[in-house]
Formats: structure tokens, sequence, C-alpha cells
């Protein structure tokens, strides 16, 4: 299998389904910034952080490529056999967020993000998250997206904060209190 196919060469690609569209759509948009967004949390992943925390980011990697086939296809996702992401993926954040929240000091103030690489890194892929949220939203204005996809990357937007500050713990770094400047 050749790696390039010169089919996007005029700047037209392939959605799942055949329709060609131009690299510019807002579905390639979402689509591509949810497989950016996956290649934050690999470099996340390859951090210095623990076997858990690496196993259940390779986890969301996983979703994160499913629900990329998921946007490529505009068409039945069944026709072509593809996995979907669930609820059950949702609430996995839910309780991943809030086992970790309990081993975290309560907030009460908000924080810059930093203080480690790692850490930023995390922050790194909560913006990129909630970029890929917003790209979705603004297609499903327009074309209807599996709703339980914009609650996967709104949660995982939370994750992402929670995990960040739960390896700066790890790290022992300081969270730095952001200040109005008044």
């Amino acid at each position: 299998m050749k790696i390039y196919t010169k089919g996007g060469d005029k700047g037209l690609t392939s959605l799942l389904g055949g329709r060609r569209v131009p690299k510019s759509n807002l579905r390639i948009e979402a689509y591509g910034t949810v497989d950016e967004l996956n290649a934050h949390i690999g470099l996340l992943r390859d951090q210095v952080i623990s076997k858990p925390i690496q196993g259940y980011l390779l986890k969301i990697q996983e979703s994160l490529f499913v629900l990329g086939s998921l946007l490529a296809c505009e068409t039945d996702p069944e026709k072509f056999s593809l996995s979907n992401i669930q609820d059950a993926d949702v609430i996995s954040l839910e309780e991943e967020i809030d086992r970790m929240n309990n081993e975290l000091p309560a907030l009460q103030h908000f924080i810059l993000p930093g203080g480690h690489p790692t850490v930023s890194q995390c922050h790194v892929a909560r913006c990129v998250c909630r970029r890929a949220e917003r790209h979705i939203v603004l297609l499903n204005e327009i074309e209807a997206v599996d709703k339980v996809i914009i609650r996967y990357l709104n949660r995982l937007s939370d994750y992402l904060f929670i995990l960040a500050r739960k390896i700066g713990q790890d790290l022992g770094a300081i969270e730095k209190k952001w200040s109005s400047g008044k």
C-alpha cells in the first residue's frame, strides 16, 4: 500500500462513503482536530507517568480513533461496521475524574497551566479537546452529530484538567494561582 495517492493534490479528500469534499470542509476540520488531540494525548502518554494513567490514556486514544472514524462517515456508521462511542465511555471518564478529584485538594481559585512539562502537555491536550468540541458543535448545527460524541469530548476536557492537577500533585508541582492583577 502506498502512503500517497495524489488524490488530495487539488485540495479535496474523501469521506468514508466516497464523497469528495474540500479539505477545508467543517467535517474534515472536526475529525482533523480529533486526530491532533489524539497525537497530543499520545505525547502525554509517552511522559513519565503511572502505568494506570498510561493505560487509560491508551483507551482514550482508541476511543478518539473511533470518534474520528464516525465523523469521517457521513452516512450510517453501521453500514461500515464502525465501532461507536457509548454513554458508558462518558461514564468511565466521569468515574476517573471523580477518583482523581477525591485525591486532590479542593480547587478554590483559577490556576494557570504549567508547573511541569507533563502538566503543561495535559493542558495543551485539554485546549485541543475544547477546539475539537467547538468544531463538532458547529458541525452539528449544519448536520446531525451523535450527541454522545459531544458529551464525550466535553467530559474528556474535564478529565484532562483533573489529570493535569493529579499529575502535578504526583510530581510535586506547585499550582500557580491566577491573579487578576488588581
